[in-house]
């Protein structure tokens, strides 16, 4: 007895561990063909549940396909009702996993001839270069779960006779209701629904259990996986919780819709059954009602969003609520949320400046703006850091690079519009009005990022202008204090608001610089050649 118990356990362990492989593996391998195949082909809610079901089924990850849909979103690549097509459908994708088990493991049962493979695999994982080491890891990983199935019919062998399905709640509405919840707990301690649909397998194989009360345990563990999605998603950006609840409200829903068609498919696959394609029939379940699910929902995926959003409004600073720790499991999806985060950044610091340089004092209004503007800045920092920077020349840590380029130039924006002398000195004379309109008008139009090019082109422009500007004006004002025409303290007051005029029209043209090459994700020149303009132009 023990020892059954032993290699049932043992089997389970090895079926999470060839899982967490062969996600592993896969996703290296597959690159940036998620992320493309999500952005590429997502048009419609129905389009985004093909395009999920296809990728979790390809890469073995839900979560992987899902926080990839919530970085999108988060960017503004993907609208929320586009995303929970994707969520959707990687419910579908899952379901492979099953099917996979179901054939190759227990009907072929390949647990012994795919030993030498976990041997290849090892050597490919310890001696390979960086694509064969991810095959190494996915071959290592996909032949252990039919080891970890072996190991499991080994296990559940030495229960017959000892547990059957009288050991279990009978088949009745409150005995199914029970299945349902050992089937929750099954997931919540694997943490995997694929392990307890194998170990469910593994059981109906065994004869411990019978086809209800097999399906009845699926389906708890199908709602099961979204509590974890749901945990991870607390404290997380808006987009990461509305995700959550919007999988936790559709795994239930659908839940409840197999629970009342557990008994119909059990008549229908009653001859399988007889002849010993349970375990069959049982992934055909899984598979079905996660189908009719995501069929029955689409059409509905606009409201159904709208409903989300109500229940899970915008919550804290409405300039970082893209960020949450949650992302960072998918470095790409977090660098997408900083994307849009510091556009939103930029957009809301240059309406601001503009709308500072309209009137001649600072408002409550004014210094309200800029305290969000600063804490929004201290957290995206603060984000950025704990942000892997990837391989040196990846798309990723470019536009990391460019990120933090623009990061350090708006906290210098910043400061320089907590100097109200300066800036109340800009209405003290005609020339200096003059430029400060040009500025305003110029920072107004940069703040609608319709054309950023062509505000970084101006913005330029005004920079060289400012820096003749700066020499003949000295000269005019150091003529007329000398000629007691004005107070020299009054002279250069002036003059340093025409410094400040300077310095902050820098700082707004390499900021729009930075977030062409953020968006291009391409490094126009190296980090030093960058700090050699910048010196040059503090000079």
């Amino acid at each position: 007895m023990t020892a059954s118990i032993l290699h049932t356990l043992g089997g389970v362990g090895l079926f999470l561990l060839g899982m967490i492989w062969l996600t592993e593996g896969l996703r290296g391998l597959s690159g940036d063909a998620l992320r493309n195949a999500l952005a590429r082909f997502t048009r419609t809610p129905f389009s985004g549940a093909v395009t999920g079901a296809i990728a979790t089924a390809a890469i073995q990850s839900s979560s992987a396909t899902t926080v990839t849909a919530v970085g999108f979103v988060s960017a503004g690549l993907l609208t929320f009702p586009q995303a929970l097509g994707v969520i959707f459908g990687a419910n579908i994708g899952t379901t492979i996993t099953g099917w996979l088990v179901a054939i190759l493991g227990f009907k072929l049962h390949l647990g012994e001839i795919v030993l030498p493979f976990v041997f290849v695999g090892a050597l490919l994982r310890l001696f390979g270069g960086t694509r064969a080491s991810l095959v190494g890891t996915a071959l290592a990983g996909f032949s252990l779960l039919f080891m970890g199935i072996d190991a499991m019919q080994s296990g559940m062998a030495g229960f017959e006779g000892i547990v059957t399905p009288t050991s279990f709640p009978d088949d009745s509405l409150f005995g199914r209701l029970q299945l349902v919840l050992i089937g929750v707990a099954i997931t919540l301690v694997t943490q995997s629904s694929s392990a307890g649909v194998a170990t469910a397998l593994a059981a109906l194989g065994a004869g411990a259990i019978n086809f209800p009360q097999a399906a009845a345990m699926v389906i708890g563990m199908d709602v099961g996986t979204t509590f974890t999605a749901a945990l991870a998603t607390l404290g997380g950006a808006t987009a990461a919780r509305r995700t959550g609840l919007s999988h936790v409200i559709y795994n239930v829903l659908t839940g409840v819709m197999a629970f009342f068609l557990l008994g119909p498919f059990s008549i229908m696959v009653a001859s399988m059954v007889e002849r010993g394609d349970g375990q069959v029939a049982l992934v055909a379940f899984h598979t079905s009602f996660n189908l009719l699910g995501v069929l029955i929902v689409l059409p509905f995926a606009g409201p159904f969003a709208r409903l989300i959003t109500v229940l899970v409004p915008e919550r804290g600073p409405h300039l970082t609520n893209r960020l949450g720790r949650q992302m960072l499991s998918d470095p790409d999806a977090a660098t997408d949320a900083v994307t849009a985060t510091v556009d939103e950044i930029v957009r809301e610091h240059f309406s601001s400046l503009a709308s500072r340089l309209d009137h001649s004092e600072t408002s409550r209004a004014d210094q309200a703006a800029l305290r969000v503007i600063s804490d929004a800045l201290d957290e995206t920092r603060r984000f950025v850091d704990t942000l892997p920077s990837g391989a040196p020349n990846s798309p990723q840590a470019q536009r990391i690079v460019a990120t933090l380029h623009i990061l350090d130039h708006l906290q210098r924006l910043y400061y320089r519009c907590t100097q109200t002398k300066r800036l109340e000195t800009l209405q003290t004379d005609h020339r200096l009005r003059r430029l400060a309109r040009i500025l305003q008008s110029l920072t107004a139009e940069a703040a609608t990022g319709a054309n950023p090019e062509r505000a970084e082109q101006r913005l330029n422009r005004l920079r060289r202008i400012l820096r003749v500007q700066r020499d003949t004006y000295r000269e005019h004002l150091l003529l007329q204090a000398s000629n007691d025409q004005l107070d020299t303290d009054e002279a250069i007051l002036r003059l340093d608001a025409l410094r400040w005029l300077h310095r902050v029209v820098y700082h707004l043209w390499r900021i729009q610089h930075h977030v062409a090459r953020m968006h291009a994700a391409r490094v126009t020149a190296s980090p030093r050649r960058e700090a050699a303009l910048e010196i040059l132009e503090d000079r």
